[in-house]
């Protein structure tokens, strides 16, 4: 593996030494296959063999379980409810309502998952503050939480200034709504619980056991590079790495980077800034910033929207050094002043499938009644892979319910243009959104074609950016 690997990933293996893995070596049956051994996959696992213990539920990894997307992101477990306007656009107000309050509510069923299997993840329900770092930011949530209020489903209640700036534990704040329905979690130590619970359910975990190719039939083979998996139904949750086998979605998402520094042990200077542990600090930027403690007193800050890739190619970009340390370090200094002579310890960057609607989809692969699919969180799925679960674990059982028929399972809803096209757009795009938030910082107006171009990385708006 690579030496980048995130600082969770890292942590976690440390805890779990001596590492015991299995390798697929031989032809087996199952009833369902999962290819992607990360929160989709273990998640929908653990669902079907609850739903039905006879099953035979196999999950195999290229690599180690977590070793992906879900042991590399930031730990930030929030919801869709700042996406309410983009979920209402797309499926009407009742069924975003519902999915709204679905995202809430996984936050807290995975916060009594981890207690019930005693899932030692580092998990805090401790909230999450959207805020404001300039003027132009300002206001944005206003029109979002109107809505939600009228259909009584608003978890989020307005800071006041000061308030803001004490509990979020820097003055760059000018502006803040709290709601208790967010929580952050040492993510690989999750998805590795998640992996242990599901092996004493009864799956059957395969790592270090790649997906060569899939042949369509009933039942399907899944060959690896040693054995063939016969599988009645299969759930492919590769996330970005669905693109390596499966050319078809090559122009459903793009994938950017998320890149994350963490700093040595901070404790007494973070009780200092008055920053409340265990919460998750995102703020107004189209790429934006977010940044939490941990457990042991370090601070992580992370910002997406760096680098697309092109091409789609993930491995590329992914389990890597940061090349944006010096922007996250801008970034932390002004944030932070009274860190600004705090040494980085580790720095990575992740790979985020971003979709057309931020939103992740699922569906049947290639009209194939027995391969399902999921995939497109865009950097916002900590939680949402457990409705994820919920909705493909409906689908491979044949079930008619809210889960099976609901609006995210209809596969992508959009596509991106092709490459060149757009790589090129997506970097002129990014730049632009660069210049316009840093006049906006200063205090200064943007260009006109800055600010033009900068709506084409979210027509949804601003407020559903809390990747």
């Amino acid at each position: 593996m690579s030496q980048h690997l995130s600082y969770w990933f890292k942590q976690a293996l440390e805890r779990e030494q001596p590492l015991t893995t299995y390798t697929l070596d031989q032809d087996i049956e199952a009833d369902v296959a999962i290819v992607g051994g990360g929160y989709t996959g273990l998640w929908t696992a653990i669902l079907l063999k609850q739903q039905q213990p006879e099953l035979k539920v196999v999950v195999i990894e290229k690599s180690l379980c977590g070793s992906g997307a879900s042991g590399a992101n930031g730990g930030c477990m929030l919801t869709w409810s700042t996406k309410y306007p983009t979920l209402k656009r797309l499926f009407g107000e009742q069924q975003a309502k519902w999915l709204v309050e679905e995202s809430e509510k996984a936050i807290y069923e995975i916060e009594q998952f981890c207690t019930e299997h005693e899932i030692d993840a580092e998990l805090f329900r401790h909230g999450t503050f959207y805020t404001a770092t300039n003027s132009a930011q300002m206001g944005q949530m206003a029109p979002v939480l109107e809505q939600l209020d009228q259909l009584g489903c608003n978890s989020w209640t307005e800071c006041e200034a000061e308030q803001i700036v004490l509990k979020a534990g820097s003055r760059q704040h000018k502006e803040g709504y709290y709601s208790p329905a967010a929580a952050s979690v040492q993510p690989a130590l999750l998805v590795r619980g998640l992996r242990q619970v599901a092996l004493k359910l009864g799956v059957k975990v395969y790592e270090n056991t790649p997906m060569a190719f899939i042949e369509y039939g009933q039942p399907a083979t899944i060959q690896t590079p040693k054995a063939k998996i016969s599988a009645q139904k299969v759930v492919l949750g590769l996330n970005a790495w669905m693109l390596d086998h499966f050319k078809q979605f090559k122009n459903s998402i793009v994938v950017v980077s998320s890149d994350m520094v963490i700093t040595e042990p901070v404790l007494d200077k973070l009780s200092a800034m008055g920053l409340d542990t265990g919460v998750t600090v995102v703020d107004s930027r189209i790429f934006v910033h977010y940044y939490r403690d941990t457990a042991d007193g370090r601070l992580m800050l992370g910002k997406g929207g760096n680098h697309f890739s092109y091409g789609n190619k993930v491995d590329v970009m992914f389990n890597r050094q940061s090349g944006y340390t010096q922007l996250l370090r801008e970034s932390f200094n002004k944030l932070f002043p009274s860190l600004s002579d705090t040494e980085f310890a580790y720095n990575w960057t992740g790979a985020s499938d971003r979709s057309v609607t931020g939103l992740p989809f699922f569906g049947h692969l290639d009209s194939q009644s027995n391969i399902v699919y999921g995939f497109g969180y865009s950097g916002n799925g900590v939680a949402q892979t457990r409705i994820g679960a919920k909705i493909l674990s409906s689908m491979v059982l044949d079930l008619d319910n809210q889960w099976s028929q609901c609006g995210l399972a209809q596969g992508p809803l959009g596509h991106f243009p092709p490459e060149p096209i757009r790589w090129f757009g997506a970097m002129m795009v990014r730049n632009a959104v660069r210049r316009k938030e840093e006049a906006e910082d200063n205090e200064l107006r943007p260009l006109v074609w800055d600010k033009w171009l900068s709506k084409l990385a979210g027509a949804a708006g601003k407020a559903d950016k809390l990747e």
